[in-house]
C-alpha cells in the first residue's frame, strides 16, 4: 500500500517537473521572439528604402516598386538576379490613403465567426 502511494507521488511530481519545465522553455521562447521581433522592427523604421509595391508575375519572378530617398524605382526580382527596370516619377504613384494592414484583427473575425454560427444553430 505504502509503495503505491509512493509511486504515485513520485509520478505526480515527475509530471510536475516536466511541465515546469515546458513552461519554462515556453516563456524564455516567447521572451526571446518578442526581442527579436523588436530590434528587428527597430532596425527597419527610418531606413531610406522602403518597398512600395510588389507584383507577383510568376513563382519566382516579381515586379516591385521601391522608394530610395525620395527616388521611386521600379525593378524586377527574379531568383537570382534584380534588375531596375526604371525610375518612376512620383507624381505616378498612387499611394493609399490610410496605412494597409497586413495583419487583419484576430478578434473580429472571431466575433463575426462566433455570430454566423449562432445565426446557422437559430435556423437549424
Amino acid at each position: 500500500m505504502l509503495l503505491t502511494v509512493s509511486n504515485g507521488m513520485n509520478s505526480f511530481l515527475q509530471f510536475c517537473t516536466v511541465l515546469f519545465i515546458f513552461l519554462f522553455v515556453l516563456v524564455i521562447t516567447w521572451a526571446a521572439t518578442r526581442w527579436i521581433a523588436n530590434f528587428q522592427s527597430g532596425r527597419a523604421c527610418g531606413t531610406n528604402i522602403e518597398a512600395i509595391e510588389t507584383y507577383r508575375l510568376t513563382a519566382n519572378k516579381y515586379i516591385q516598386i521601391i522608394r530610395t530617398g525620395e527616388k521611386y524605382l521600379a525593378v524586377a526580382i527574379c531568383k537570382d538576379t534584380i534588375t531596375m527596370l526604371t525610375e518612376v516619377p512620383a507624381e505616378q504613384i498612387h499611394l493609399p490613403d490610410k496605412p494597409v494592414d497586413s495583419m487583419p484583427d484576430f478578434k473580429k473575425i472571431f466575433e463575426k465567426a462566433k455570430m454566423t454560427d449562432k445565426n446557422h444553430k437559430n435556423e437549424e
